[in-house]
């Protein structure tokens, strides 16, 4: 088992829309409960994190964790453009006093894939008006809550529509496996359209193509996105200058197989190379890793025969984060936080032993002398995976949302606040 010191944060993590329930004024909720929006199934009351989330911090720390990634959900506290809701800021505060009532260091997301509805009626996120739509929100979050927080990450993610586009253009040529996408997504919904689908968004979006944040994105929207980032760090800063800002990326452990190497190479410089220009100055980057992808000469190439598989269809690879990390290292020379990093699987020895070899790779890191100052197993609860629904269970706790949402904590809980 990996060595940490007390001041390494150990935790979990979760995203706003993905466990709170109820927000309904959001892209995602509005898409999960149309015909056409292809998801598996709506969240509705998800994990009711939104009510019960001193239950959960504590669950946190009575396993011994010390750490809590969580999202602040920009379609609540800003229902309509340039209103907000001084209610729902209030209960953010109280998430960030809860944590620090239970001695557990709160790290905010301030979006986490979804968006509100206005936003993308507006153009979404290939909208030149985002930017500052965003940097807005965020110095009203800095602003009212601020003062309680070290870490806030802008934009989770922020290279997704980057890497949906990529799978996208393979998507004509043959069906591409939809775990090649580190989130919960089904490409074929995605990329199948039809009339009765255009016109639906029309009707929901103003437009029968919104651009809502996991669209696959052009090249001028990668950079608006990085543009949007910059701006809400500078506003943040502006307001509380000791706030840490950066945000996280989704990154796959690539590897070249014989003849793979400049395709391994590319793949690299999509992912991450070219976001250095804008990162260079954050305090911290988050990097976010699942398993590896391997590049032949012919390109990405399929799970190695025989290989154990998640629920997502990723390859179970734990070793890959601690490689990720060190890749990252040879660039990148701020603080690393891995800010998810997990497993979707029914069986929790599989869980325990997944986040054995994961702490491993992250505490060699350590000892190497890369600044990695946290890490954050995705996910605190079994919750909402997005068009993927209530099936994938990545969580430490189980949520029996039959029996009036009761919490069950897995060994693997308290196994990882062991570490």
């Amino acid at each position: 088992m990996g060595k940490f010191g007390k001041e390494f944060l150990m935790g979990a993590a979760t995203a706003a829309h993905q466990v709170e329930g109820n927000n309904r004024n959001s892209d995602c909720w509005v898409l999960e409960n149309s015909p056409y929006g292809g998801y598996a199934e709506p969240s509705l009351d998800a994990c009711d994190h939104y009510n019960r989330y001193e239950e959960d911090i504590r669950l946190m720390k009575e396993a011994g964790l010390n750490a809590y990634r969580f999202g602040i959900e920009w379609a609540r506290i800003e229902p309509q453009e340039g209103i907000y809701d001084e209610q729902v800021v209030r209960h953010y505060g109280d998430v960030i006093s809860c944590c620090r009532k239970y001695g557990i260091e709160p790290v905010v997301t301030l979006h986490h894939f979804s968006s509100p509805v206005w936003l993308i009626r507006k153009g979404g996120w290939e909208a030149e008006s985002t930017v500052d739509d965003f940097a807005a929100y965020a110095r009203f979050v800095a602003e009212k809550i601020g003062k309680d927080l070290h870490y806030i990450c802008t934009i989770n993610e922020a290279n997704m529509g980057l890497q949906i586009m990529s799978v996208a253009r393979e998507f004509y040529n043959q069906m591409v496996a939809d775990g090649k996408i580190q989130m919960g997504i089904s490409m074929e919904a995605l990329m199948t359209g039809s009339p009765e689908k255009m016109k639906e968004n029309e009707k929901l979006f103003g437009t029968a193509s919104p651009h809502v944040f996991q669209s696959p994105r052009t090249e001028n929207g990668d950079k608006l996105i990085m543009r949007a980032h910059r701006a809400a760090c500078a506003e943040i800063k502006r307001v509380n200058p000791s706030i840490k800002t950066g945000l996280t990326l989704s990154l796959h452990d690539i590897q070249a197989a014989d003849g793979g190497e400049k395709n391994a190479a590319k793949e690299w410089n999509d992912e991450f190379l070219h976001y250095l220009p804008y990162i260079r100055e954050d305090d911290f980057l988050g990097v976010q890793n699942y398993s590896r992808s391997r590049y032949g000469k012919d390109g990405n190439l399929p799970v190695p025969e025989g290989a154990q598989v998640t629920q997502m269809g990723y390859e179970y690879y734990p070793q890959g984060i601690g490689n990720v990390l060190r890749k990252v290292a040879e660039e990148y020379e701020g603080e690393l936080l891995v800010t998810e990093n997990g497993i979707a699987t029914e069986d929790d020895k599989e869980r325990v032993s997944f986040i054995g070899a994961a702490t491993d790779g992250v505490a060699a890191c350590i000892k190497e002398g890369i600044p990695v100052k946290g890490y954050f197993y995705w996910s605190l609860l079994d919750n909402f995976e997005w068009q993927k629904g209530y099936g994938m269970k990545f969580g430490l706790v189980e949520v029996d949302r039959s029996n009036g949402q009761v919490r069950r904590p897995k060994p693997s809980l308290r196994y990882l606040g062991g570490i």
